[in-house]
């Protein structure tokens, strides 16, 4: 059945009333998806959307990953993603048996997991955090312990030098949209716009050169480091009107549909992720109609990561 985005847009929201459900998209989700979306935002946020939520069914529209986590801390909701190959690059960088290895090296390690991890990472993890709280998650544990940080090498090295940790060994992988977003592209933009504050993601490869020429007063413009959450909040706040943007380019549409005043440049129009984009508005009208595709974890696995994800969703 092909309709006009109109008739989608109508379709979905009837059908979401009919079904009890609602539906969830991250910021980095094409524009017609967040439209039709009942809460928009990142990791974090929307774990906690899905926990709280009377509703029964929960469409899922962002990348796997994110709908298992919905799925293991509302086992009494059906949970579902519109594409069943909206995977994630940076959650493919590491397995159980690379993880197993790992630990073997490290014993007494406490392994910390970047929320962009399957299930069953998530299960052999003491700790899950995203890049709003993972500062925060890494400063409850007691300096004394090793922790292994994984998978994010770029965010680890944020995190690593925000809390000066010494014993903390990170793991080496990236998503390709922020691996492909370097210092250079930065100074260009910086030139180009020298009124624009500076907002990147600590998953970007330029992170750590920005941060230790933050530190020094280097920067053309004022910049800061945030998840995608704390962007939101910068830009409706600042007083500046100009800023460039370094991550996934589907966070603009939000942005400037919340600021219309400001805007909004991406520091790299081709910054995009392929996994998120798999989630079109047809497939979120075919998911209601069809209950497809149902996240399933099975229960022994669910069981051990939700206590990873409930400590992460506690400290916040």
């Amino acid at each position: 059945m092909s309709l006009t985005l109109n008739q989608y847009i109508e379709e979905i929201i009837s059908l979401k009333k009919e079904r009890d459900a609602i539906i969830l998209a991250h910021n980095y989700q094409l524009p017609e998806v967040q439209d039709v979306a009942d809460f928009i935002g990142d990791s974090l946020a929307l774990s906690r959307k899905a926990e709280k939520t009377n509703a029964k069914n929960i469409i899922f529209c962002g990348v796997h990953f994110m709908a298992e986590t919905a799925s293991i801390i509302c086992p009494d909701k059906d949970v579902f993603i519109p594409d069943i190959n909206a995977g994630c690059s940076l959650a493919s960088s590491i397995n159980c048996s690379e993880l197993i290895n790992w630990k073997k090296d490290h014993p007494d390690a406490i392994v910390v997991s970047y929320v962009n991890t399957s299930a069953e990472v998530k299960a052999l993890s003491d700790y899950c955090c995203t890049s709003s709280n993972a500062v925060k998650v890494v400063n409850s544990i007691s300096p004394d312990n090793e922790i292994l940080f994984l998978p994010d090498m770029f965010l680890g090295s944020y995190v690593s030098e925000i809390t000066k940790r010494k014993n903390m060994f990170i793991w080496p992988g990236e998503c390709h949209v922020h691996a492909g977003i370097r210092a250079d592209d930065i100074n260009k933009m910086m030139k180009d716009y020298r009124n624009a504050e500076f907002l990147v993601h600590p998953e970007c490869s330029c992170t750590s050169s920005t941060m230790y020429h933050m530190s020094k007063g280097d920067l053309l413009n004022e910049g800061h480091i945030l998840s995608t959450e704390g962007m939101m909040e910068r830009a409706k706040n600042s007083s500046k009107t100009d800023f460039i943007v370094a991550t996934e380019t589907g966070i603009l549409y939000r942005m400037q549909k919340e600021n219309p005043t400001k805007n909004f440049i991406p520091i790299k129009k081709d910054a995009i992720c392929q996994y998120m984009k798999k989630i079109t508005i047809d497939k979120v009208y075919n998911s209601l109609v069809n209950n497809v595709y149902k996240v399933r974890v099975p229960k022994a696995t669910a069981d051990k990561a939700r206590y990873a994800i409930e400590r992460m969703l506690s400290i916040g």
